[in-house]
């Protein structure tokens, strides 16, 4: 729920993230460094404050927490290394124990070096934030490999989304259609009755992500090329493709790219966390297929950003919504290819263990319905079997062991 937190004379509501809240509280105090990643606004900051909020309730005092955020101004001058050691050292008390959150270090070039210094001390507690994949660079990985535990954050899931707006005596489907329409970053829920301010904020966290996380970074001098790959793909969720179909429809329509500079892009894209590639399963061979995936957007307001028509879609942005919430849940996310269609998503739990789900946004047509099980009814294993819809009739159901059920009960649990 939204709780009232006074800061500077000024009250701000924050959304509470239990489930990455329990994430740090479940590694505090061990000696091993916490990484959370996740695109920018998803509510990293939020969750330190949050966090530190329960360590100060904890009898633990101000001065055992070092809080920089490198985002703020004020910070600048620490975003050289050696600036940064000195600081955090100065505020060292050996005595005691010290929680040293590090936000948005990715502006810091060889931040690991610090890190790494201050991991060795047995009285440091450290937590980290980077709002891109270069962060956790190669570099770092082998530096601290088995020193880090790593969660990535993505923004408000739609339990989350409904938690907020509690008391709004809003149905379950307004909201769904407002956190489709209007974003899912917890910054957004502050302007929920200003359309033109949410569009500025997006646009705007769109052009840093852009800017920033992908053109800085790879040096791309051609921006607009950039943003109709951009376009390409966010009419494209959830259809197979690869950069060659995408440099092939881009040259169709003009403008003239090969398939390594798309390539080169979509990476830039996925590493800053805007956009998810999903590789292909084979459901019989339990093997990877490599040659063509799909991608799925980290929020749906994005879409609806540069692709205003978001209504004529409303079968993939179900879907979309349904990819994110099983990465929320710890799933590794694949799509089903069998040797006669396709299964929306394979779920991978951590061990191995698999589910099968197909999401469709009604099924009361039996044609549609037969042919959504028959292609569930296909996987001859025992794993379990979902079919997610938005029908308020017929569930849940079982059709000979494969679950049906409505979508929006599951996102929220039920």
């Amino acid at each position: 729920v939204l709780k009232p937190i006074w800061r500077g004379g000024v009250c701000m509501s924050l959304v509470s993230r239990p489930y990455y809240l329990d994430f740090l509280r479940r590694h505090k105090d061990r000696p091993i460094i916490k990484v959370v990643s996740g695109i920018r606004r998803c509510g990293k900051s939020t969750l330190f404050k949050l966090f530190q909020d329960e360590l100060l309730a904890d009898n633990v005092t101000a001065e055992q927490i070092i809080d920089i955020n490198f985002e703020l101004m004020e910070y600048d001058n620490l975003r050289d290394y050696r600036a940064l050691y000195e600081y955090i050292n100065e505020r060292i008390i050996p005595s005691k124990k010290m929680y040293l959150f590090l936000d948005e270090i990715q502006h810091v070039p060889s931040f690991e070096r610090v890190v790494d210094n201050f991991f060795v001390q047995d009285n440091i507690d450290i937590y980290i934030t980077g709002s891109n994949a270069y962060f956790m660079s190669s570099d770092m990985a082998t530096l601290l490999t088995g020193r880090y535990v790593q969660i990535e954050m993505l923004p408000l899931s739609y339990k989350e989304y409904v938690d907020a707006y509690s008391e709004s005596g809003l149905s379950r489907m307004v909201l769904y259609e407002k956190y489709v329409s209007e974003g899912s970053f917890p910054g957004l829920l502050h302007m929920s009755e200003n359309w033109q301010g949410r569009q500025d904020y997006l646009q705007g966290l769109f052009n840093t992500v852009v800017l920033k996380d992908i053109v800085d970074r790879l040096k791309i001098a051609d921006i607009k090329l950039l943003e109709s790959i951009v376009r390409y793909i966010f009419a494209n969720i959830g259809s197979l493709i690869n950069p060659t179909k995408i440099a092939n429809s881009l040259t169709s329509a003009g403008r003239k790219v090969d398939n390594k500079t798309v390539e080169r892009y979509l990476r830039g894209l996925e590493d800053s966390l805007l956009l998810y590639n999903t590789e292909r399963f084979d459901v019989r061979g339990k093997e990877l297929l490599r040659l063509r995936s799909k991608y799925y957007v980290v929020d749906m307001a994005f879409k609806q950003l540069l692709l205003p028509d978001i209504n004529r879609d409303r079968g993939h942005v179900l879907e979309n919504i349904v990819y994110l919430e099983l990465r929320r849940r710890g799933y590794t996310v694949y799509v089903g290819q069998l040797t006669k269609g396709e299964i929306d998503f394979v779920a991978q739990k951590p061990g191995g263990l698999l589910e099968y789900y197909q999401v469709s946004e009604s099924v009361l047509d039996p044609t549609i319905r037969d042919r959504e099980l028959a292609l569930l009814e296909a996987v001859k294993d025992q794993y379990p079997k979902f079919l997610l819809t938005m029908d308020e009739l017929y569930k849940p159901h079982n059709y000979n062991g494969i679950q049906q059920c409505n979508v929006l009960d599951w996102l929220i649990g039920m």
